[in-house]
């Protein structure tokens, strides 16, 4: 039985972590060159349905982007009442202007935001950081001592909950938690920081000990690309042409330099 937060299993499972990085930048590109809606909801549209095909269940996509589409509205909204006026006028209040054009605005900004959001949130989903390490040194060739710095550090990130509540028990048990919020926070907030950095030395000697960054490099498992990667990025690409194309056609072409 799998647990309801658990990533399911997808085609995404059989590519490198590296290529799933790749694809998330390449889809972004149309909100980078255009501000339209059209486009928007194009890569919106083909996210949802090549994240259907790859496998994730709708429920779990659902409760993986809700905060994005939570967000969303509120940043259509900030747009709406103080983005750039042009067109008809249907209020004018001190700062307020909402305009035909700030409209237009407010629902392209809120397809962005989904257009930038999903596809991130599901290509990150389920990716391991060892093999993403591994694939950033072997693949991309970026330094072997920061990507393993990184990676070490990352992995202690999780124990930063569980230090935290050890924390807060030892000093409930020494009368010392039941009063003043804020204070309580602010120690305990610097107590974590003196862990942090204790942690952090005992690992930099610990990696030293063991030789990280003095030889060559060796991995224990080969990362590498294969076919099903280059079909993910040229994919990527054929709906960044489609959600252009359809702008252009649409004639809502907004470049973000005019």
């Amino acid at each position: 039985m799998s647990l309801p937060n658990r990533a399911p299993s997808t085609a995404l499972d059989r590519l490198n972590p590296v290529t799933r990085i790749a694809a998330a930048v390449i889809v972004s590109l149309p909100l980078l060159v255009t501000l339209d809606w059209v486009s928007g909801a194009t890569m919106v549209a083909i996210v949802l349905v090549a994240a259907l095909a790859l496998g994730f269940p709708i429920g779990f996509i659902a409760r993986r982007v809700w905060p994005v589409l939570a967000l969303a509205p509120l940043a259509g909204l900030n747009m709406a009442l103080y983005g750039r006026p042009g067109g008809f006028v249907h209020v004018d209040w001190f700062l307020v202007h909402v305009t035909d054009n700030s409209l237009h605005l407010a629902v392209a900004v809120m397809l962005r935001v989904l257009a930038l959001g999903m596809p991130a949130i599901l290509l990150f989903t389920g990716i391991d950081p060892t093999d993403l390490a591994d694939g950033l040194a072997q693949v991309w060739r970026l330094p072997a001592r920061f990507v393993l710095g990184a990676l070490a550090g990352f992995r202690l990130i999780t124990r930063f909950v569980d230090d935290w509540r050890s924390l807060a028990l030892a000093r409930r048990a020494r009368g010392l938690g039941d009063t003043g919020a804020v204070r309580r926070w602010a120690t305990m907030a610097f107590a974590m920081l003196v862990i942090a950095i204790r942690r952090g030395s005992k690992l930099a000697t610990a990696m030293e000990a063991r030789g990280f960054g003095t030889a060559p490099r060796t991995w224990a498992r080969e990362s590498h690309v294969g076919r099903a990667d280059l079909v993910l990025v040229v994919s990527c690409l054929l709906a960044v042409a489609v959600a252009l194309a359809a702008a252009a056609a649409a004639g809502t072409f907004w470049a973000v330099w005019t």
